[in-house]
């Protein structure tokens, strides 16, 4: 046999070798796609039921503002243990001085996981009404106190949403709204729309809004995709912004530039850092591939620092370098 020929069967053999890991990595990264998704409904159901039980005993001791603050801080934790994920927050020092609105960007399932690691003691949420009767999860936002909004009502909306306010002020608690109204999904750096009622509650009752922003995190869960990956949220809690001279007829140009101060920053802190296990949205790789020419670009521009050739591509986070997800 011929050397070429040779040397023609072995470049085959290695790329069927080739070919044959990727398809294993493929199964692999299917299966834990599915197993982590089947993780997070059965964690669902059982912080629900956790939920409905805690619900019942602080609400018989008095305590029932209590409830989604406790089974939001257990729920954070089982997550973290079982899916492999954790939360950076910055500024909470900004969530110190009741009462507030809180409005953050709504994308996927995480953001219940995201809620069990900043939700303030004393504060509630808003939700769908269709959420009401979903077993466990349904029946404790019931017991806790949620106030559930119905779209094509909108009077019955605004009727909810003022009780709401009357007890945030009352007691000097906080309020967390979702003001897209819906999970975007997204794997782009952007938000959808604002709905206004957040900011209506905000100007009518004279309270602050305090805008969070939560790192796309699409590279951790996109059911598009296929993600479910390991890895971090990054959250910016935003100084609280005062509504005491805010006017009705001002309320929408005040809800864009709200939204457009939480797109700014969503740009700075971009992805959320990951551990490749199953894949990653095409979206985050061309993001991390600008951010590694960037750093390129800035290195030529600096002489006198030494580069190693084993310096990771890296996207910067919050002051962190974090490596780029292979």
């Amino acid at each position: 046999m011929r050397e070429s020929d040779l040397n023609k069967d072995k470049l085959q053999s290695l790329l069927e070798n080739k070919a044959e890991r990727i398809k294993r990595m493929s199964l692999l990264a299917k299966f834990l796609y599915y197993l982590r998704s089947v993780l997070v409904v059965l964690a669902l159901a059982a912080g629900g039921l956790y939920g409905v039980i805690a619900s019942i005993i602080c609400t018989l001791i008095g305590k029932q503002h209590l409830a989604q603050w406790i089974t939001a801080r257990c729920f954070y934790r089982v997550m973290k243990l079982v899916l492999g994920l954790d939360v950076q927050v910055v500024g909470e020092e900004n969530l110190v001085k009741k009462p507030y609105i809180m409005v953050a960007n709504h994308q996927s399932t995480l953001d219940i996981f995201m809620l069990g690691r900043i939700f303030p003691p004393g504060c509630t949420v808003t939700a769908k009404k269709s959420l009401k009767y979903v077993p466990f999860l349904g029946w404790f936002m019931a017991l806790s106190g949620t106030y559930f909004l119905d779209r094509s009502k909108r009077q019955e909306s605004i009727e909810t949403l003022n009780k709401g306010l009357e007890d945030v002020k009352k007691n000097k608690r906080a309020l967390w709204v979702f003001p897209e109204g819906t999970r975007s999904y997204t794997s782009d750096l952007t938000m959808l729309p604002f709905k206004k009622g957040a900011f209506h509650l905000a100007q009518q009752g004279k309270i602050p809004i305090v805008p969070v922003v939560v790192s796309n995190t699409s590279t951790l869960v996109s059911p598009k995709y296929g993600v479910f990956n390991r890895g971090r949220m990054i959250v910016r809690i935003l100084k609280p912004i005062s509504t005491e001279n805010l006017t009705k007829d001002k309320i929408g140009e005040f809800a864009e530039k709200v939204r457009e101060q939480m797109l700014d920053t969503l740009q700075e802190i971009g992805y959320s850092p990951a551990i490749n296990d199953t894949t990653l949205p095409p979206q985050a790789v061309e993001y991390a591939a600008r951010q590694h020419d960037q750093k390129k670009n800035k290195i030529k521009n600096e002489p006198l620092h030494s580069v190693s050739a084993n310096d990771d591509v890296s996207v910067h986070h919050e002051g962190s370098s974090v490596k780029k997800m292979h």
